[in-house]
């Protein structure tokens, strides 16, 4: 990191710029005057730490605590998306994240928490971990609430876990998706996702279902449902399936098995979005320069960031944990990867 120079003007600017004050304010806080607000000093502390800038040895301050964040791999870029905006949450409330991440072949999530616990970390977060597997056994969350740890899990709900859970609304963004394809005239509609037993697969099935039936009529539509991995691998073998079963518009789970689909439609000689349309779920960054730009079901990743950190904090602060599931809405995005269906275009 580079040290803040008093004389430097540029610096002060910037900083005043993102502090919302004047530089002179910036000067007096820097340099430990009096005549600032406790509330105009700590907005100009933070905007020092995320600016990249090194407080002066008088003004840093011990962390409240270290938090670990366990979340996973990194090849899917909401997941670093998502860790970005907690830790930036986390080091505003003063606390230091400890990121940890799941990568194939690596430490299995109990050892990470273990590790954690050895560390004597206030709470840990857990995003789309085991508590989203409805094969895996929960003793291992309700062991570390018996010892009084505050956690807040995100991305899979568990009835046997007493604690808050943060959630998109997976049944609502299967709705939007296909309405969204329907509206353009298509009526046979894929849906690509990961394994049944993952919390956010289920809930999107059956929104799904639900969509079909209530906008084309009651149907099997068992047949338009392909599990795969979530990678852009599993995107293409599902679609490729869902393609032989004469789909002109997909769904999938996410924005990288999108990608995927994409790529299995353009190795039959098909264009996207003028023979199938495609639609992604997360938003995860850059997928407005795909090519083509990839219409997708935003999940709403600031909005539940701060919301777990908000109420994990709330826990190592003293309040009881409440098992409660907030559950927040999903936003269709359009873009360039879906265009009229067959049914429009007759």
């Amino acid at each position: 990191m580079s040290k803040v120079t008093l004389m430097n003007n540029t610096r002060l600017a910037d900083i005043a710029a993102q502090a919302g004050v004047s530089e002179a304010t910036v000067s007096r806080v820097l340099n430990g005057k009096a005549g600032v607000s406790p509330a105009t000093r700590q907005a100009v502390l933070t905007a020092l730490d995320l600016m990249g800038y090194e407080r002066p040895q008088r003004l840093r301050r011990r962390s409240n605590g270290l938090i670990g964040l366990v979340i996973p791999e990194l090849g899917n870029p909401i997941f670093p998306a998502f860790a970005q905006a907690m830790e930036k949450s986390l080091v505003q409330h003063g606390y230091t994240p400890i990121l940890c991440t799941q990568e194939p072949g690596g430490a299995p999530e109990d050892e990470f928490t273990e590790m954690l616990l050895d560390r004597g970390v206030s709470g840990i977060v857990f995003v789309s971990g085991l508590h989203a597997d409805t094969t895996a056994r929960m003793d291992r969350y309700t062991r570390l609430t018996d010892r009084g740890l505050p956690i807040v899990l995100v991305d899979g709900y568990n009835e046997a876990v007493p604690v808050p859970f943060i959630s998109p609304d997976d049944r609502l963004a299967a709705r939007l998706a296909v309405r969204h394809l329907v509206d353009l005239g298509h009526e046979r509609i894929g849906l690509a996702l990961g394994q049944r037993r993952f919390v956010p697969v289920i809930r999107k099935i059956e929104g799904f279902r639900q969509a079909m039936a209530q906008l084309l009529g009651p149907a099997d539509v068992d047949d338009l449902i392909q599990h795969s991995l979530f990678s852009v691998e599993g995107g293409q073998a599902a679609a490729a399936a869902l393609l032989d079963r004469g789909c002109t518009g997909i769904f999938c789970a996410s924005d990288i098995m999108a990608l995927g689909a994409i790529r299995a439609a353009r190795e039959r000689g098909l264009s996207v979005p003028g023979d199938v349309s495609v639609v992604g779920f997360d938003d995860s960054p850059l997928m407005a320069f795909t090519d083509p730009p990839l219409t997708t079901v935003r999940k709403p990743i600031g909005a539940m960031a701060a919301a777990a950190v908000e109420t994990l904090l709330e826990e190592i602060g003293g309040t009881p944990a409440k098992h409660v599931e907030l559950v927040y809405r999903p936003e269709l995005v359009v873009r360039g990867s879906t265009g009229s269906g067959p049914l429009v275009n007759r």
